[in-house]
């Protein structure tokens, strides 16, 4: 199999505080047809992402000054962000890779390694995202790479706050998230604003996504919160 180049230009980024092995990555990935960004460390990495930087997949080192990749990591994903991560360092010990793993990581590659391993890792986490990239939940369709929403195969129009409250119902799927839960994913906020805001956008949400005549697929638990769940919940209020 021939690794000359991506099937279409992906957009990397590199996070590593290694500076020669940046400009080795650097080098060596541009070789190959893809676009990269490198950063040394997770504050920079947290920057782009936090302006809006989009990329295909990101390459994270685990040791680190300032933060450690795993932070990193989860920072990522409790922002909802789905990225693919592959983790390429030198901590080689079975437990670290479980851990990577477990954090929400798509692989994990131990340095050195060769560089034709690197791209066949880079091609298998993008073809098995690409063939994860849409969820669909009863008529529901949720298409993660282009953030867009169906059900019954018309489209539903959110704000980008609306579209990350839904993730966060999906993510727990079948299980009660609260609301304060829902207050530091979708908001960011540790502590209680006293407002019902989560109230009134699970409403706003709810009327957008549980159509008349369409299986309900937002409830509301009496006390503890919401689930999202094709099935009926027990102890819920309409």
């Amino acid at each position: 199999m021939s690794h000359s180049s991506p099937p279409t230009q992906m957009r990397l980024l590199v996070v590593d505080d290694d500076p020669k092995f940046r400009g080795f990555m650097l080098e060596g990935l541009k070789e190959h047809g893809f676009s990269c960004t490198v950063v040394s460390d997770v504050p920079q990495a947290e920057g782009v992402i936090s302006r809006g930087e989009e990329y295909d997949l990101i390459l994270l080192d685990v040791m680190m000054p300032k933060q450690l990749g795993w932070e990193f990591l989860e920072w990522l994903r409790s922002g909802g962000n789905r990225t693919p991560v592959i983790f390429v360092t030198a901590r080689h010990a079975v437990d670290e890779r479980v851990k990577g793993l477990k954090l929400g990581a798509d692989d994990y590659i131990v340095k050195p390694f060769e560089f034709s391993e690197l791209l066949a890792r880079l091609e298998a986490v993008s073809r098995r995202h690409r063939d994860n990239a849409k969820l669909e939940i009863a008529d529901l369709v949720i298409d993660f790479e282009r953030r867009l929403v169906e059900r019954s195969g018309r489209r539903i129009e959110m704000s980008p706050r609306e579209y990350d409250l839904l993730l966060a119902l999906v993510k727990a799927r079948g299980k009660v998230i609260g609301r304060d839960e829902l207050l530091r994913k979708v908001w960011d906020i540790d502590f209680d604003p006293g407002t019902n805001v989560v109230n009134v956008q699970v409403a706003r949400l709810r009327r957008k996504i549980d159509l008349p005549g369409h299986t309900a697929l937002i409830h509301t638990v009496v006390g503890k919160g919401y689930v999202f769940s094709e099935n009926p919940v027990e102890e819920s209020t309409r």
